[in-house]
């Protein structure tokens, strides 16, 4: 990899890096506001879902403008939108209804932010070294996820929700300074194609793909069970453990730990024409890894499946990113990745609800082991039904959109 394209890919996990910790800090310190000012569950629910609902619903949109438009310019201008955001949200803070419209906004803006980034990451990295790159860019995603809510979380306790929105806001203009440093460039090609590109798109050439069509709608229907972990995690720790919140800080820290690891050191070994096998797998191990955490419960089993599992996690994600640059032509990235990104926010929406639910009537073991169990044997069944052929599609017969 030259001099140069390293230094592209720098900027652009250091960009995603920064863009995690950013959206970590704000749901902390905004969810922790609200509530501190007398708002009810309802209402902090209500800021959730005012922040990730545009992502589900522009999804189709959002693909359409970054398959429009040069990558890189774009990114830098929704970068300023959403530092400038950031900035009225700090000084509207106290104001719930101002807080659900400006989240509604940012949520709009991270819709398209997403898949410019990673539409850009071959102009960057080079078509061969994608594998590589992605999974730099998944651990930057992971260490600014555990660092957000960290810092989040300090400045709130000590009274600094205004700060750390101004932090975010820096954080969103440092995104920006990264795209005026890119020298690669992304010029959607659509323009060249018979047709204008349209929002349903993506989901159309998801559909037409046999390989991403199985493993895509597998790891979208795996993580509606995945994510109910979200709520019982903590009890799981508390009361099935009896670890308290050392033990529950251990199990994240560990499952952080596996994820990095399997991004940055194990995807990147998986040859190309097994990516959505390895993808399935990844999926099927995760699941195993939290399934065995629960069945077991004692602490240093549990740890050791974490450890697994979050491993599976890092491989898997990384994985589903490179198997849509190698089978999605380039003129299209933007819409299928849009579509995929929309998809997993609506699954982690239901799954919000679902886990809550599912803790109270069953406990946090039982909830645990189910949602490793299912998402285990979906993706066993995933494996037995698809096929093994993975040559990219924009080598053959969608050849002619990349012009």
């Amino acid at each position: 990899m030259s001099i140069l394209r390293i230094r592209d890919v720098r900027l652009l996990v250091g960009a995603v890096g920064l863009s995690a910790a950013g959206d970590l800090l704000l749901w902390v310190v905004v969810g922790l506001s609200i509530a501190a000012n007398g708002g009810s569950a309802l209402a902090v629910s209500a800021f959730f879902i005012c922040l990730w609902g545009p992502v589900v619903a522009l999804g189709g949109v959002a693909g359409v403008i970054v398959d429009r438009y040069e990558n890189r310019r774009l990114l830098i201008a929704v970068s300023l939108v959403q530092a400038a955001v950031t900035v009225t949200l700090a000084l509207l803070v106290g104001s719930l209804p101002a807080v659900l419209a400006l989240s509604v906004l940012l949520g709009a803006t991270v819709a398209v932010s997403s898949p410019a980034e990673f539409s850009l990451i071959p102009a960057a990295a080079g078509e061969d070294r994608v594998a590589e790159a992605n999974g730099h860019v998944e651990a930057a995603r992971y260490l600014g996820m555990t660092a957000g809510p960290l810092l989040g979380g300090l400045l709130a306790a000590a009274g600094g929700t205004q700060v750390a929105l101004l932090i975010d806001a820096a954080s969103f203009l440092a995104v920006a300074a990264a795209g005026v440093l890119l020298r690669a460039r992304r010029e959607p090609r659509s323009a060249v194609a018979a047709a204008r590109p349209r929002a349903r798109d993506g989901l159309a050439f998801v559909r037409r793909d046999p390989t991403l069509a199985v493993t895509l709608t597998t790891a979208v229907g795996a993580l509606v069970f995945f994510s109910i972990s979200v709520a019982a995690d903590i009890y799981f720790a508390t009361d099935v453990l009896h670890a308290g919140q050392t033990g529950f800080g251990l199990l994240i820290s560990t499952w952080t730990i596996g994820m990095v690891g399997g991004a940055v050191a194990v995807a990147r070994l998986v040859p190309r024409r097994w990516l959505a096998t390895g993808l399935l797998a990844g999926i099927a191990v995760q699941g195993a890894g939290m399934f065995g955490a629960a069945a077991a419960g004692i602490l240093s089993a549990a740890l050791a499946g974490f450890l697994v599992g979050g491993a599976a996690h890092g491989v898997k994600n990384t994985l589903a990113r490179t198997l849509i640059h190698d089978r999605v032509p380039d003129a299209m990235r933007g819409r299928v990745f849009a579509t995929y990104n929309a998809a997993r926010n609506g699954a982690e929406l239901g799954a919000l609800a679902l886990g809550g639910v599912l803790v109270g009537l069953a406990g946090a073991q039982l909830a645990l082991a189910l949602a490793g169990a299912i998402p285990l044997g979906i993706a066993l069944v995933a494996l037995a039904l698809t096929t093994r052929t993975t040559t990219p599609i924009r080598r053959t017969a969608y050849a002619h959109l990349d012009g």
